[in-house]
């Protein structure tokens, strides 16, 4: 079997924005994994995220989110690009116009309506062991947040429950709820 590169990678990436094709490509054990679009329930839930947290960091000068498009070179070679990421500003001073050669501090997968369940624990899990200092799953259809730690059971969260994750965001809480898209009502329409 062909084992690929980031330079493989990045010539992938140059072929599909000359043809004009928006596709984001990760780099998993020399294998090229082309990830298209997602469903717009997962996009929203990660913009809601995204909102909440950054505007959370952003005026404490703690560091950097990164959205889906936020490539980042691992130690083992890999290349991928969690759905948000953060990393802290002593670690990243300045965003290069490159992918990050290092792994987030909190990496966040979202489970679109075509994921399974596994292989977001197991990308999760390997960039803990990386060095992250944490990781959340996101599943919007059971309105589950799973937060995932170097140690310990993970923690599952649901409507009702905070956010909190004191290791990196002392004092941020997020309710559960609020990442869910609205569902607006006729009035809100008509008004």
């Amino acid at each position: 079997m062909l084992i690929m590169t980031i330079k493989d990678v990045e010539q992938v990436q140059t072929a599909f924005s000359e043809a004009g094709l928006d596709y984001d490509v990760e780099l998993t054990n020399g294998r090229i994994s082309i990830v298209g679009p997602s469903d717009i329930v997962s996009s929203e839930v990660g913009i809601l995220f995204s909102r909440l947290l950054a505007n959370w960091v952003y005026p404490r000068r703690l560091g950097r989110v990164f959205d889906s498009a936020g490539g980042f070179i691992l130690p083992d070679s890999n290349l991928t690009a969690p759905d948000v990421s953060f990393v802290r500003a002593a670690r990243l001073r300045q965003s290069p116009r490159y992918f990050g050669e290092l792994v987030p501090d909190l990496v966040v997968e979202i489970k679109s309506q075509s994921d399974r369940i596994k292989p977001l624990v197991t990308k999760i899990l390997n960039l803990i062991k990386l060095g992250a200092v944490m990781g959340i799953l996101i599943d919007p259809d059971e309105e589950t947040v799973t937060v995932y730690r170097h140690q310990g059971k993970p923690t599952i969260l649901n409507n009702g429950d905070i956010l909190t994750l004191p290791e990196l965001f002392p004092g941020w809480e997020l309710a559960i709820s609020e990442l869910w898209p609205p569902i607006f009502t006729e009035e809100e329409i008509e008004g």
